[in-house]
C-alpha cells in the first residue's frame, strides 16, 4: 500500500481512528467529509475513515515524516501546542476531536493565566482549610480548647520509599526526563525527552522539535538545573518520534526501557512531563485501551498514525515527548497525543487533559530510535498500496504498486483486509497504525473479505522528513 504517513505534535491533538466521539460530537464527526486516508505501503497519512466514504491517498513517496491524518491544522506560531483537524474530501483541513499535547505556549500572557489560575487554587484550598480547622478547634465535649497549631511536628519521614509506588517510580524517572525548549522561524515552545545514553541521545515526539528543524534552537534543562545545547540526530514525522543529542552536560542517567506488547488494560502507569512549563511534573492513571488507531496531525506522505497506548493519566500541552511507565519505573511508551472535544477547538483554546491521552509504545519507539542514531534516518514499513476505508468495513485496498511487497503477495486493487495476522481492522487508520507497529521483512497474514487469507512480507523504505 502506499500509505500517507501522518505527523504528531506535542501533546498534540490526536483522534483515535475509527473511535467515537461523546454522544453530542459524533453528529457533527458524520456530518464532515471522508478524510483522506493513509497509503498503506508506508502507513502515511491519517485515515479518518467514515463508512462509506470513498477516499484516495497519495501514493507512497520517498517518505517524509510526520502526523496523523484525520487531523491537518499545524500548531499556530506562537503555539508549541499543535492543532489537529481531519482532512475533507479535498484535503482542507476541518475540525479534529483530538490535540496532541504539545510544546506548550511560552508566551507571558499564558504564564499570567496560569499563576492567576494557581491563586485562585490556593485561595479555594485556603478557605477550606480555614473551616475545617474551625471545626477541629472547637471545644471537644465540654472540655478545654484543642489547637492543632500547640500540637508537635509528627517524626519526619525516613523510611524507604515503597516499591512499586507512584513515588518510588517519580524518584526513578525525574533525573531521567528533559525540559526541551524549542524555537525556530515559524515559532517556539516546549515539550518533554527522556534520557536514552549516558553520552547525550535524548528520546522525544518529533511534533516537540519539528519547529527547529532548519536552522533553529533547542535547549535540553534537566532536573537538577543543568542545561545544553541540543540538535536533531533524525525524526519520522509519520510516528512522531524524533532522537536529539545534547551537548555541554555529563553524568545523565538514562531511562530503563519496559515492553509495551505484553500491557493490559487496567495496568496502572505514572506520566512524567512538562505540561504548562510546569517542569518535571508527575501524574498517575491506568492504561484505558491498548492498539487504539489514532491520528494526530500531519496530512499526506506526512500524517503520523499510531496504534497508541491509551491513558487516564493526566498529559496536558508540554507532556508530549515525556515517558509514560509502568510501576517498575520501566518506559512503556511516549506520551503524544490528546483528546480535545470540539467545543474547545471552535472557541480557539488550547487543549487540555480530560482523561484521554494517547502514548507510542516503547516496542515501536525503540526500534524508530535505534535506527535513527545508527543511520540518522527512520526506516517506514510499507506494503505498496493504496487504502481507504470500505463502506462495510474493513480497509480497501487502491493502487498497487509494481514491484511492491503487496503485489509480490498478489494482493489486488478492491481487496478488503479485515484482519491482520489476530487483529480486527475495522478502518484504513487500523491498517496502516498495525503496519506501522511492524519491522520491515515480517511476515504477516491479510485476511481479506470472504476469508481469503494472503501472506505478505513487509518492506521498509527510508524516512525522509519536509
Amino acid at each position: 500500500m502506499t500509505e500517507n504517513d501522518p505527523s504528531g505534535q506535542n501533546a498534540e491533538q490526536a483522534r483515535p481512528a475509527g473511535a467515537q466521539p461523546d454522544a453530542e460530537q459524533s453528529a457533527s464527526w458524520a456530518a464532515q467529509p471522508a478524510p483522506q486516508q493513509p497509503d498503506a505501503t508506508g502507513l502515511g497519512g491519517h485515515a479518518t475513515p467514515h463508512t462509506g466514504a470513498q477516499q484516495a491517498y497519495p501514493q507512497e513517496q520517498q517518505y517524509n515524516p510526520w502526523s496523523p491524518q484525520a487531523q491537518a491544522q499545524q500548531p499556530h506560531t506562537q503555539q508549541t501546542q499543535a492543532q489537529h483537524a481531519p482532512y475533507g474530501q479535498h484535503g482542507q483541513a476541518g475540525p479534529s476531536a483530538y490535540t496532541i499535547p504539545q510544546q506548550r505556549q511560552t508566551s507571558k500572557s499564558t504564564s499570567g493565566k496560569l499563576l492567576a489560575g494557581v491563586a485562585a487554587i490556593a485561595l479555594v484550598v485556603g478557605g477550606v482549610a480555614g473551616g475545617t480547622v474551625g471545626y477541629l478547634t472547637g471545644d471537644a465535649a465540654g472540655g478545654g480548647s484543642v489547637n492543632a497549631l500547640d500540637a508537635p511536628k509528627p517524626a519526619q519521614q525516613t523510611g524507604n520509599v515503597p516499591a512499586g509506588s507512584v513515588e518510588s517510580v517519580a524518584q526513578k524517572l525525574s533525573p531521567s526526563v528533559v525540559e526541551l525548549q524549542v524555537s525556530g522561524r515559524s515559532g517556539a515552545g516546549e515539550g518533554s525527552g527522556f534520557v536514552l545514553s549516558t553520552d547525550g541521545y535524548v528520546l522525544t515526539n518529533n511534533h516537540v522539535v519539528e519547529v527547529a528543524a532548519n536552522g533553529g534552537q533547542i535547549q535540553a534543562v534537566f532536573q537538577d538545573g543543568k542545561k545544553g545545547a541540543a540538535t536533531i540526530v533524525g525524526r519520522d514525522p509519520t510516528t512522531d518520534i524524533a532522537v536529539v543529542k545534547v551537548s555541554g552536560v555529563s553524568g545523565l542517567t538514562p531511562v530503563e526501557l519496559g515492553r509495551s506488547d505484553d500491557l493490559r488494560v487496567g495496568q496502572p502507569v505514572v506520566a512524567i512531563g512538562s505540561p504548562f512549563e510546569l517542569a518535571g511534573t508527575v501524574t498517575s492513571g491506568i492504561v484505558s485501551a491498548l492498539k487504539r488507531p489514532v491520528s494526530a496531525g500531519g496530512g499526506g506522505d506526512q500524517t503520523t498514525v499510531m496504534s497508541a497506548v491509551q491513558t487516564d493519566a493526566a498529559i496536558n500541552p508540554g507532556n508530549s515527548g515525556g515517558p509514560l511507565a509502568n510501576m517498575a519505573g520501566q518506559v512503556i511508551g511516549i506520551n503524544s497525543a490528546i483528546y480535545s472535544p470540539k467545543s474547545a477547538q471552535s472557541q480557539g483554546e488550547t487543549g487540555g487533559n480530560v482523561g484521554i491521552g494517547f502514548a507510542i509504545p516503547i516496542d515501536q519507539a525503540r526500534r524508530t530510535a535505534d535506527d535513527i542514531i545508527n543511520t540518522g534516518q527512520a526506516t517506514q514499513t510499507f506494503i505498496g498500496a493504496r487504502v481507504q476505508t470500505a463502506p462495510t468495513g474493513g480497509a480497501q485496498l487502491g493502487e498497487i504498486s509494481p514491484g511492491s511487497p503487496a503485489e509480490k503477495a498478489g494482493l489486488k486493487s478492491g481487496d478488503v483486509v479485515t484482519k491482520l495476522d489476530d487483529r480486527i481492522i475495522p478502518n484504513a487508520d487500523a491498517l496502516v497504525a498495525e503496519i506501522r507497529t511492524r519491522a520491515p521483512n515480517d511476515k504477516v497474514k491479510f485476511t481479506l473479505g470472504g476469508d481469503k487469507v494472503v501472506e505478505v512480507t513487509l518492506g521498509g523504505q527510508p524516512v525522509t522528513p519536509n
